[in-house]
């Protein structure tokens, strides 16, 4: 495969993930009642898929070629440096975005027969929609990344991504259709929060291309370890937990790593 394909499927990749907030939304504006169940199992999944590749995999390819440039102690605490510096960007996104409320707490499309036309429930939805798109551009660069890096892996991580989504489209399209009674208005709103995905990895493409090398390549990759530990961690895990009626998000965490674990073992 030549790189234009590499960076054309790369890209394909994360607009598949990032619009995923789509689905969440069609599941929130079409159906009557949430499926916890299938919520919970998947979140679950889709950490157990982001923590195993990220730690067996990402981050043990940044380090080898961090090694390679720099020898072995400059490049293991290279690795380990940029492996926290990734989550230290997400701390400060964290930080400095401004929400109505926390945008990765749970909403269930139930919630729209009871909520009345507020139009503080519009300002909500408003900012959840910013908050779950600034979120997601660094996380545009990560599948970017990783897919150019190992179009296997990049699957993987995509496919973790996108259902790592849903449950946001969801939480975008509640307070909004609630807020105007408009169906398309929510669905669009929640739809163009993931746009920031496929956005995110062009302008990090763009800006680190002309740098690249195996120390720009190491560092990015760690960091990328670095933002999928913490969003699993931080977001996918507690959302699962949410959602789960029993163990669901435990199992499903099992399989995530099982799956990833088998799918890795394919390509050896």
């Amino acid at each position: 495969m030549s790189m234009e394909q590499n960076v054309l499927m790369a890209f394909g990749l994360t607009v598949f993930a990032g619009l995923a907030t789509g689905i969440g939304s069609l599941m929130a504006l079409t159906t009557k009642h949430t499926s916890k169940r299938f919520l919970s199992g998947a979140l679950g999944f889709s950490a157990g898929v982001m923590i195993y590749v990220s730690f067996v995999e990402i981050l043990v390819k940044a380090r080898d070629a961090l090694v390679e440039v720099q020898g072995e102690k400059l490049g293991t605490w290279t690795a380990v440096l940029a492996f926290f510096g990734g989550i230290l960007v997400i701390l400060l996104i964290d930080h400095l975005v401004p929400s109505y409320e926390n945008p990765h707490q749970p909403r269930r499309v139930e919630e729209m027969a009871k909520e009345t036309r507020d139009p503080k429930l519009l300002r909500m939805g408003m900012f959840t929609a910013l908050a779950i798109a600034i979120h997601n551009f660094p996380e545009g660069l990560a599948t970017f990344s990783a897919a150019l890096s190992d179009p296997a892996i990049g699957v993987s991580i995509a496919v973790a991504i996108a259902i790592h989504n849903i449950p946001e489209g969801i939480s975008v399209a509640v307070p909004v259709h609630a807020a105007t009674g408009s169906r398309t208005r929510a669905f669009w709103l929640s739809f163009l929060s993931g746009v920031s995905e496929p956005v995110g990895a062009l302008i990090g493409y763009t800006i680190l291309r002309p740098f690249f090398s195996p120390t720009t390549f190491g560092i990015l990759f760690a960091s990328v370890a670095g933002i999928m530990v913490f969003v699993s961690l931080d977001e996918l895990l507690p959302t699962a937990r949410e959602y789960d009626t029993g163990h669901i998000s435990v199992y499903g965490l099992i399989a995530g790593m099982a799956v990833m674990a088998l799918s890795l073992l394919m390509f050896l």
